[in-house]
């Protein structure tokens, strides 16, 4: 089902956490609503709500984690970059 929260590996929730540590600057492909965008912004924080993780960016864009496609070139399911 599209609203059940699955969570991400603690490797690719790694890669964001840095990026938002080190204030880069990043791009992120994600679903809305079954269509896919781009988004090229700051992470500036992680939230917790109803036990479904989301990063926050500067523009006031809120991705919930599981729906994130590619970070920076970087896909959840890559192994690569552990």
């Amino acid at each position: 089902m599209e609203n059940d929260y699955i969570p991400i590996s603690c490797a690719f929730y790694d890669e964001l956490e840095s990026a938002a540590v080190k204030k880069m600057i990043s791009t992120i492909v994600y679903r809305d609503n079954f269509e896919e965008k781009t988004i090229t912004d700051l992470l500036i924080d992680f939230k917790t709500k109803e036990k479904q993780e989301f990063v926050l960016l500067k523009s006031g864009t809120q991705i919930r984690l599981d729906k994130i496609i590619s970070f920076n070139d970087l896909k959840p399911s890559d192994k690569d970059y552990c």
